[in-house]
């Protein structure tokens, strides 16, 4: 038996014998022997979570721990306006903070180098995320989030190596710098570590990031009831490795029909998490609704385990006469039309909820100085529908006409 499977089989009966909520929802369910039969449990979805909530149990049914247990309460931000909340025992916080180091660590940064964060260290997730820092031997500048001007002076008289932020906040940048009259490819920056949203690993657009900086861009990815920084891509820019590995059991399974998909190379679908060690709030089959796509094949760094590339989210995700279609995907495409393009797009679909009529409206915004010019429009078009297969109207919008934004990007707008 692997360590996994024992440490799976112990997470079970903790979960079992602490958690109400895993209790009703497990019932008289045959327990499984190993991780190979976890597909026979239920998912976990958010919304459940959610549901049992009460103003005398602020974490929800899934709370395990005692009160006393509890050193760290992080937030995520609902849909609803109405958080949730994590929390986490001194155990759980000790193996997000290993398992981030060690997704951070693959980009490359090595100890006694400078790099700067962007990311709050408030109420939510991401500022667990910088203890690894620390941990790596990295000297951290935090300059927080939505401070450009802050941002860039760090970089200009502090020197760092690295740069922490979200993909859009790293083209946010590169605009940023040049309307102040710097080129961010003569600074000391030599790593952009992005994550927070899906982008990092599009290759037109990490192109488009690389030569705005003149620095490798490796992302991570993390999801916020599950830990920070769980995943972590190394200088071979081939997928993302497991960071959390002996914390974290992933799976793929069909986001529609909810069946288990091998993760073997090449399978796709929606990403799902099992905690293995947790001890605050574990959570069993966690559906991320995060799509991706898996990589098995030996890597050249030497890691071993498996590698993902995230593809957008499946919340995000429109159905276009049967064609799954990722806004994220969309702007991928229309980068490589760059430098007529400023690489911002926004698709606007017409009717509310995922299934839409073709064509699908997106609007693209230009270059500086570049005029709307029907053959380009056209050309756009007949690309999207020769790589994601789908019939769109191309709109050509000015320069700026699209919002920036200085930590995700909204792609769609209806």
């Amino acid at each position: 038996m692997s360590d996994d499977d024992a440490a799976f089989r112990e997470q079970l009966a903790y979960l079992l014998e602490r958690s109400p909520f895993y209790r009703d929802k497990l019932g008289a369910l045959s327990r499984p022997r190993t991780l190979a039969d976890i597909a026979d449990l239920p998912l976990t979805d958010k919304h459940e979570l959610r549901a049992t909530v009460t103003a005398e149990n602020p974490f929800g049914a899934h709370l395990c721990a005692d009160p006393s247990e509890i050193v760290r309460i992080y937030s995520t931000s609902g849909t609803t306006g109405t958080p949730s909340y994590i929390p986490l025992t001194t155990g759980d916080l000790e193996n997000w903070v290993t398992g981030s180091a060690r997704s951070y660590g693959a980009s490359g940064v090595t100890a006694g180098q400078r790099i700067v964060s962007t990311y709050g260290a408030g109420p939510f997730v991401a500022g667990a995320a910088l203890a690894a820092f620390e941990r790596l031997g990295l000297s951290h500048i935090p300059v927080g989030a939505g401070d450009s001007e802050r941002l860039l002076r760090a970089v200009a008289t502090l020197k760092p190596e690295a740069v922490a932020l979200t993909p859009s906040y790293a083209a946010y940048a590169i605009e940023a710098a040049a309307e102040r009259g710097l080129d961010l490819r003569g600074s000391s920056v030599r790593r952009l570590l992005v994550a927070g949203e899906p982008g990092g690993g599009e290759p037109a657009f990490r192109k488009r990031l690389e030569a705005g900086w003149g620095a490798r861009v490796t992302e991570a990815m993390g999801v916020g009831d599950i830990g920070v920084s769980l995943w972590g891509e190394c200088e071979e820019q081939d997928g993302m490795h497991l960071g959390a590995y002996g914390f974290v059991h992933a799976e793929i399974i069909d986001p529609e029909t909810t069946a288990a998909i091998p993760f073997e190379d090449g399978a796709s679908g929606e990403l799902v998490l099992t905690h293995l060690r947790h001890r605050a709030a574990p959570l069993l089959r966690f559906r991320t609704r995060d799509h991706v796509t898996a990589k098995t094949s030996p890597c050249p760094c030497g890691r071993t385990g498996p590698r993902v590339r995230c593809v957008g989210r499946t919340d995000d995700m429109l159905i276009v006469r049967g064609v799954n279609v990722f806004p994220s995907a969309v702007r991928d495409v229309v980068a490589a039309f760059a430098p007529r393009v400023s690489g911002h797009v926004l698709v606007q679909p017409r009717a509310p909820g995922p299934r839409q009529d073709p064509p699908l409206p997106v609007r693209v915004e230009l270059s500086r100085g570049v005029e709307a010019d029907p053959a380009l429009a056209d050309a756009i078009r007949e690309r999207l529908r020769s790589v994601l297969v789908v019939q769109t109207t191309v709109e050509l919008v000015p320069w700026r006409t699209i919002e920036r934004s200085e930590y995700k990007s909204r792609l769609v707008g209806r």
